[in-house]
Formats: structure tokens, sequence, C-alpha cells
């Protein structure tokens, strides 16, 4: 979890800048202080949600990167290498006829 931290510039009577921290301000004032927890209070479902997602997106890559593999490397090398018999075929025929 992020904190953020604000900072609020006073002007002092001589002109010189005051930087002090708006957050260490707020949460001191009134009876109840405010208490501002930087740990991430996940529940171990919400935890075994995300973990299921990140393991969904990545057989989706997976998924992607093999149909990727398969279009690209698989069939365009097959009809390229169909069109250069099939080129070098008529070629041959034509000068065999001649």
């Amino acid at each position: 979890m992020i904190t953020i931290t604000w900072k609020l510039k006073l002007w002092a009577s001589n002109n010189m800048t005051e930087v002090k921290d708006l957050s260490q301000i707020i949460a001191s004032k009134g009876q109840n202080p405010l208490v501002i927890s930087a740990i991430n209070k996940q529940s171990s479902a919400d935890a075994e949600l995300e973990r299921q997602l990140r393991e969904l997106q990545f057989k989706q890559e997976l998924k992607k990167s093999w149909i990727l593999f398969i279009v690209r490397d698989v069939v365009i090398f097959s009809a390229i290498i169909f069109f250069i018999f099939a080129v070098s075929g008529y070629s041959l025929f034509m000068n065999i006829y001649r």
C-alpha cells in the first residue's frame, strides 16, 4: 500500500519557507489519533483469486505464443516452400517444352 505524504508550505514572518509534514499534523489531531497502516491487509480469499488470475493470464499468454508460433513458423514457412516449388516446377516445365 502506498503511503502518500503531503507537504504543506507555511510562510514564516521572515519570508522563509518552512516545510511541515501534513500527514503528521492530521494524524495527531483529536482524541482518537489517525493511524495509517502500510501493511497490506489482503484476505486469503483475495490472495487465492489473485494467484488464479495470474495463472490464467500466464496460460493465455502461453496459448497466444503457441498460436503465433504455429501461424508464423509452420503455415507461412510451408506456404513459402510450396510457392518456391510451384515457381521452379513451372519454370522447369516451360524450359523443357520450348
